[in-house]
């Protein structure tokens, strides 16, 4: 039998929703170990006040798998 947790990140890119999807798969897998599945639950942006594009948000649902102690 194995136990998952679940848990949200955050990624931003000035230039693509991919780039900030790999930068935050980067910095969780620094994090956390036996990464299953990321899902992209939002995309967004932020814009200046000009409303040109900020930058590119991707919010992940990561799942990773529990060790057994």
């Amino acid at each position: 039998m194995s136990v998952y947790r679940v848990t949200d990140v955050i990624g931003t890119s000035p230039t693509s929703w991919e780039e900030a999807a790999k930068e935050a798969l980067a910095a969780t897998a620094g994090s956390l170990r036996d990464l299953r599945v990321a899902e992209v639950s939002k995309l967004d942006i932020t814009l200046t006040p000009e409303g040109k594009i900020e930058a590119f948000r991707v919010k992940l649902s990561v799942s990773f798998k529990y060790e057994k102690a």
